[in-house]
């Protein structure tokens, strides 16, 4: 069914900024009627830690945490081994056992990655709020939330995988992250995780190290898989239902979802899955990432019968060795094609299938799955105002740079699919266009699964209005932290009114495998006829595909 467009950006909110101010904040503890409601709870002790409070079995030992809020709360268990040195490129190996009683009430190391510069620009550093700690190949670590343990809850799994493409994050870099109000309001088991990144991640070093090193150009995908195992043997202990686990991921990690629900070894550890703002279909060759491993192993100065020498460098030295490299195999074979190249992970046809996944041709789970994304992905004009008067000219200039000689026609094509935005919006929506996630969902479709579609509309207040359904927006929305992530959204009743229906139709599709809790329209299974898509607003609809003529300028 067609649309009327002018009606679609009027329900969806699209055309025009909210104009509500910040309201009160609330305790950043839980959004308002996601706890009880007693006032005065509030004064009485929050936090408990001693000798006898929020102690867990593992398979490998007892961790000790703590109570906040009425959560059971565990922080930096291992569920891997220590990764360095002779342990650097090689699949992830099981934790050493401890005998004392393990303290769990902070969170793991980051993996190894180049913070340089992160943090000067302080407009991102207020807004994102970024959470780093010690950076350590000891990275194997997960976190969890829950409201209780061993007491044979058998409780939804939720498990979020950190956005920062396959190079950087981790399990806590945003205050939206954050699982215990989720876990509270849904009765569910939150976990988090660290995984080896980038470089340490992802180095193909199969085509020069031989046997040894056949599993290099995917040990940061290996590690997720290590974590889920993890959780199969030991989350009955912290509450949770091991048969029922779902996997969310942002950005990177929505792509990592997509990766991995396309593992054949995650058959009978995963049930469910959830990819935000990012997505992938395919894995990069690996006559490639051969290639790159043989750069890497030149810019070393090593010879192939040396390999074993890039275990002993330093992580930060072999880093920036690995980046050189990668520049230099750039420079030398130009790209062809979309496919993810570099640090990322690898078709082997072992771990990841070759070809499109989920086409029937690799032994992959077939899983429900929602994707989501958000209108203004990459919004330009956040920290510049003088680009809320750009002009439709301007904005073909501007994107020319990406686009080339189909600039003009796609601003022309958005401009008529949606009349009522401004300049700068249109802008917006093209740089942050649904082609990848509308293929990925379509790719999906192949094995007949589940699949729901969402786009995250909802505008923030902040700077004047200029912040938009920016990327990263919607996470702290599913995870009812709206009040604990006010530097994207503001705080306040607005923001946690769609928030209590978003966790509603994540925690309905963790326990069903559809979204459907009666707290946002119906919502229909995703077709590749019609384009099925939950718009998710201050007023939530259901839209056929509304984006798809001005899609067609792409092609």
């Amino acid at each position: 069914m067609m649309m009327n467009r002018r009606n679609f950006v009027k329900k969806a909110g699209i055309g025009t900024a909210a104009s509500m101010g910040l309201g009160t904040i609330v305790s950043s503890t839980a959004c308002s009627g996601m706890q009880e409601k007693a006032s005065d709870a509030r004064d009485g002790q929050v936090l408990f830690i001693g000798e006898n409070i929020a102690v867990a079995d593992t398979i490998y030992g007892k961790v000790k945490g703590y109570v906040m809020n009425g959560i059971q709360t565990f922080l930096g268990i291992p569920y891997g081994a220590d990764t360095s040195k002779k342990n650097r490129f090689m699949a992830p190996q099981k934790p050493e056992p401890w005998t004392d009683i393990r303290p769990a009430v902070f969170y793991g190391d980051t993996a190894p990655q180049i913070m340089d510069n992160r943090f000067p620009n302080r407009y991102s550093t207020f807004v994102d709020h970024w959470n780093y700690y010690d950076v350590s190949e000891n990275c194997l670590m997960l976190n969890i939330w829950t409201p209780a343990i061993a007491d044979g809850g058998k409780r939804p799994v939720l498990v979020w995988l950190h956005g920062g493409g396959f190079t950087n994050g981790n399990g806590i870099e945003h205050d939206g992250y954050h699982g215990e109000n989720i876990s509270r309001y849904g009765n569910i088991v939150y976990c988090s995780i660290n995984h080896r990144l980038g470089p340490i991640g992802f180095s193909d070093l199969s085509g020069v190290g031989g046997e040894k090193y056949k599993d290099s150009g995917n040990v940061g995908m290996l590690d997720i898989v290590a974590a889920l195992e993890w959780i199969k043997d030991n989350i009955a202990n912290f509450g949770g239902d091991p048969g029922n686990v779902t996997v969310i991921g942002q950005s990177g990690g929505g792509a990592k979802v997509c990766a991995v629900a396309a593992m054949p070894s995650v058959k009978g550890l995963l049930h469910k899955g959830v990819s935000l703002s990012g997505s992938m279909v395919e894995a990069q060759s690996q006559d490639n990432s051969r290639l790159l491993g043989s750069y890497i192993l030149k810019e070393a100065g090593l010879k192939n019968i040396e390999v074993d020498k890039l275990q002993e460098i330093p992580w930060r030295e072999y880093l920036d060795i690995a980046y050189r490299a990668l520049s230099k195999f750039n420079n030398e074979n130009p790209a062809t094609g979309q496919v993810r190249r570099g640090f990322a992970p690898v078709a082997d046809g072992i771990h990841i299938p070759k070809g499109i996944f989920y086409s029937g041709q690799s032994d992959s789970p077939n899983i429900p799955m929602i994707f989501c994304t958000t209108f203004h992905e990459w919004n330009p004009d956040r920290d510049d105002a003088s680009l809320e008067q750009i002009t439709l000219e301007g904005v073909t200039e501007k994107i020319k740079g990406r686009f080339g000689d189909k600039a003009a026609g796609i601003v022309d094509a958005y401009a008529k699919n949606f009349p009522d935005l401004r300049p700068i919006e249109l802008w917006a929506m093209i740089v942050s266009n649904r082609q990848a996630v509308v293929k990925s969902a379509n790719a999906k479709l192949k094995q007949r699964s589940q699949v729901y579609m969402a786009w995250f509309g909802w505008q923030s207040p902040l700077f004047d209005n200029r912040m938009r359904a920016f990327h990263c927006s919607d996470i702290c929305f599913w995870f009812a932290n709206t009040d604990r992530m006010v530097t994207h959204t503001g705080g306040g009743a607005r923001p946690r009114r769609l928030s209590v229906k978003m966790a509603d139709a994540l925690l309905h599709f963790m326990r069903n495998g559809d979204p459907n809790s009666g707290s946002l329209p119906q919502w229909p299974r995703y077709t590749e006829d019609n384009g099925e898509i939950m718009v998710l607003n201050d007023e939530c609809s259901v839209q056929n595909d509304p984006d798809r003529e001005a899609r067609k300028s792409f092609v």
